[in-house]
């Protein structure tokens, strides 16, 4: 334990080493999704991680900034994620101020979710356990929309329950509780965007987070990407009507990139994120562990590829650090290294004043990483 005054200022100031560790907490969902990765897979292993497994982490999260208590599944399924959120934030009884990092601060808790099952007193419950921020996902401003996509959701439950779990957020006086609507853009939905802000508004919602369809299993996924592997979407005026009404709806929109292109590290950011599966396996990303068969289906830029899992050890049977500076794991994060370090030579003053010429391709990332459409920067 480091002592003294400035030492203590600048430990609380020093970032932490991790930005996000994305926890799965059960790989069950209540809907059917079309655009879901697991309507191309033959296999699906329905799990929960239980709440004994999960509080082994706790003694990590000190370095951690945000925990996402998400993977595959839907979170509001977990009996316990209440628990988890309160274990993330403070640690439980038995672990709180056990472990030397006790005093950092803690991560900051949420997930995303289908808000399908989402009540005032599941409500309640979150917003006591402490939980910092949710988002709703919406895959239309229209029932129609949405429930043609998101199979088995019920649109004006979920419009309901956004909107009554701001009402309450604001009646307990809870400002930093940021909620915010993810929106997977497709082409069945594109329609409905411009309308979203005023819905978001109405709901009590003031962020907007548009993205695109990266992990793709099947044909119709396929045909329903909004971006183009070579070349931009065609989905401009779309985008720029939603900015404008978003303006005057007094709601923030962010939009992913449209054009394909050359990323050094795509925003996963492996070198300062990682998943952790429901079995507790890690692994550098969401996409690159799915619970089915060791080898998965991935569709990239049309064309069919097989991707096996890839986890460099379990955190439930072993110390994380092991984990984290083994030889496998070194070298996969070594690979984006030189892409970054490439990328930074590229764009330096002295390449600049030579026109920008000379310049060598970057190193090739991680072959599991070459057909994934985060990579196109999109």
């Amino acid at each position: 334990m480091r002592h003294g005054f400035f030492q203590k200022v600048f430990s609380l100031r020093r970032r932490k080493q991790f930005f996000a560790w994305q926890i799965e907490i059960t790989t069950r969902c209540p809907l059917s999704c079309r655009m879901c990765i697991r309507q191309g897979l033959s296999e699906w292993a329905s799990a929960d991680m239980s709440l004994n497994n999960f509080e082994k982490l706790i003694p990590y999260f000190h370095d951690v900034e945000t925990i996402i208590l998400q993977g595959w599944g839907e979170p509001l399924l977990h009996n316990d994620l209440c628990a988890m959120i309160r274990a993330a934030k403070g640690g439980t009884e038995t672990t709180r101020g056990s472990h030397r990092h006790a005093k950092a601060p803690s991560p900051s808790v949420g997930f995303v979710t289908s808000g399908k099952g989402l009540n005032d007193h599941y409500s309640a419950e979150l917003i006591d356990a402490g939980i910092d921020f949710i988002g709703f996902s919406f895959a239309g401003s229209t029932a129609k929309t949405h429930e043609g996509i998101r199979l088995n959701s019920d649109f004006q439950e979920l419009v309901h329950a956004v909107g009554a779990f701001n009402e309450l957020k604001k009646k307990r006086g809870v400002p930093g509780l940021r909620t915010h609507i993810v929106y997977l853009m497709l082409k069945d939905n594109l329609q409905d965007i411009p309308a979203l802000p005023r819905l978001a508004r109405d709901i009590g919602i003031r962020d907007i987070v548009l993205v695109n369809l990266i992990h793709v299993t099947t044909p119709w996924q396929d045909s329903q990407k909004v971006f183009s592997c070579d070349e931009r979407g065609d989905v401009t005026d779309i985008l720029n009507e939603t900015q404008e009404r978003a303006r005057e709806a007094g709601v923030h929109l962010r939009c992913p990139s449209l054009t394909a292109h050359e990323t050094p590290l795509c925003d996963e950011n492996p070198l300062r994120n990682l998943y952790i599966s429901v079995t507790g396996d890690v692994s550098p990303c969401v996409y690159l562990y799915p619970p089915t068969t060791h080898q998965f289906k991935r569709i990239f830029c049309g064309q069919e590829h097989g991707i096996e899992q890839l986890g460099f050890g379990n955190i439930l049977q072993e110390d994380f650090s092991r984990i984290w500076n083994s030889r496998g794991y070194r070298e996969f994060r070594g690979q984006f290294h030189r892409r970054v370090t490439s990328a930074g030579k590229r764009y330096s003053p002295f390449w600049l004043m030579s026109g920008g010429k000379g310049a060598s391709p970057l190193p090739d990332p991680p072959a599991p990483c070459r057909t994934c459409h985060k990579m196109l920067g999109v």
